[in-house]
C-alpha cells in the first residue's frame, strides 16, 4: 500500500542493476516520477531505457536496488503493479485481422473489466477513434495504431502511463496530437514516463532523465539538465561547414562540433577558449558566428560521445 513516504511520487526507485551475460545492461538506476507528472526517458538505443521501464513496473526483476510504483512494491506486489499501470511497448502489439473495437473489447477482457461494452465505446470516443472503430488494425496508418495503443492502455483507468518510444516512425502532426493528449492526462493526475528520442517532445516534459549504456547521467528539468553540463556554444553559418567542423575539432576549447541544416554548433566547457578558436577560424572567411543558447540535443550528444558503450567488445 501507499505509505506518506511515497505518496508523492508515481515511482520512486533507488539503485536499480541489472545484467544480461556479462553486460552490465542498468546500472545503478535511481529517479522519482511524481504524481501528475510527464516525464522525459531519453537516451540512445541500447542503453537500458526499456530494461529499466520493465523493471519499475514489476515485468521484470532487478539484480537489485528498490522500490515502488504506484504505492506498491517492485519486487514483491509486482502482480498489483500490471493493474494499476498501462504499458506501451515499443512495437505494435494488437492483431492486424481484429478491428479496433474488437482488440480494444479483447483486452478489456483480458482485465476483467466490469461494464465491458461501455467502457470500450467511451475510451474509443475519449480517444478520437470513433469514425474507424470497425477497421481493421492492420490497415491503421501508424498514427491511429499509436492511438489505438493509448486507448488500450487507458481501458482499466491507470493511475501511471509507461510509454516506450510511442511516437517512433509517426508523422510531425499525429505526434503533436498525441502530446496534446498525453498533456491533457496529466492535468487529470495521471502520471506519464515516455522514453523518446525526440528533443521537441522532451522539451514538453515536465521533468527528464537521461540513460546512456546503462547509466544515468542527468536528470531534472530541461533547463537544469542543460546547465548541469556548464556547456557554452556557438552558430557558425556560411559555406563548407564540414570543412570548417574538421578544422575546429583540433581547436582549444572546443569539445563538441555538430552541423545542424546550415549551422555549425560548437561547443566547450571553456567559453573564453572556445570563443577565442571560432572568432581566430572564421576571420577572413565569409562565414557568420554567434553565440547561442545551449541546446538539449548539444546536450545529450556531449553526454554520450563522453559515455563508453558497454556492449561494445573488449581490444
Amino acid at each position: 500500500m501507499t505509505t506518506a513516504a511515497n505518496a508523492d511520487f508515481a515511482i520512486d526507485v533507488q539503485g536499480l542493476h541489472k545484467h544480461f551475460g556479462q553486460k552490465h545492461v542498468v546500472n545503478n538506476v535511481s529517479l522519482q516520477v511524481r504524481r501528475g507528472e510527464i516525464f522525459g526517458f531519453l537516451g540512445p538505443n541500447g542503453s537500458g531505457k526499456t530494461t529499466t521501464i520493465r523493471m519499475m513496473c514489476g515485468l521484470l526483476k532487478p539484480d537489485s536496488g528498490s522500490g515502488t510504483c504506484l504505492g506498491y512494491d517492485i519486487l514483491r506486489q509486482s502482480a498489483a503493479i500490471k493493474c494499476s499501470v498501462g504499458y506501451m511497448t515499443q512495437r505494435f502489439s494488437f492483431w492486424d485481422d481484429l478491428t479496433i473495437a474488437e482488440n480494444l473489447d479483447f483486452v478489456a477482457r483480458i482485465y476483467g473489466i466490469p461494464n465491458r461494452r461501455e467502457t470500450v465505446r467511451q475510451t474509443i470516443a475519449d480517444l478520437g477513434l470513433t469514425g474507424r472503430a470497425r477497421q481493421l488494425a492492420g490497415e491503421l496508418s501508424g498514427g491511429w495504431k499509436q492511438r489505438m495503443a493509448l486507448a488500450a492502455c487507458m481501458l482499466h483507468n491507470p493511475k501511471l502511463l509507461l510509454l516506450d518510444e510511442p511516437t517512433a516512425g509517426v508523422d510531425p502532426k499525429a505526434r503533436r496530437d498525441f502530446w496534446d493528449e498525453l498533456q491533457g492526462l496529466a492535468a487529470s493526475g495521471i502520471s506519464v514516463l515516455v522514453s523518446t528520442h525526440y528533443m521537441d517532445e522532451a522539451s514538453r516534459c515536465h521533468k527528464l532523465a537521461y540513460i546512456a549504456y546503462g547509466k544515468l547521467l542527468a536528470q531534472g528539468t530541461a533547463a537544469e539538465v542543460i546547465a548541469q553540463q556548464n556547456l557554452s556554444s556557438w552558430a557558425i553559418y556560411g559555406d563548407r561547414l564540414i570543412e570548417l567542423q574538421n578544422i575546429l575539432r583540433n581547436q582549444p576549447g572546443v569539445d563538441q562540433t555538430v552541423i545542424f541544416g546550415d549551422g555549425l554548433h560548437v561547443s566547450g566547457l571553456d567559453a573564453a577558449a572556445l570563443e577565442r578558436s571560432v572568432q581566430a577560424v572564421i576571420a577572413d572567411k565569409a562565414l557568420r558566428a554567434a553565440k547561442i543558447d545551449t541546446g538539449l540535443e548539444d546536450v545529450f550528444i556531449y553526454m554520450m560521445s563522453g559515455t563508453a558503450d558497454n556492449f561494445r567488445g573488449e581490444t
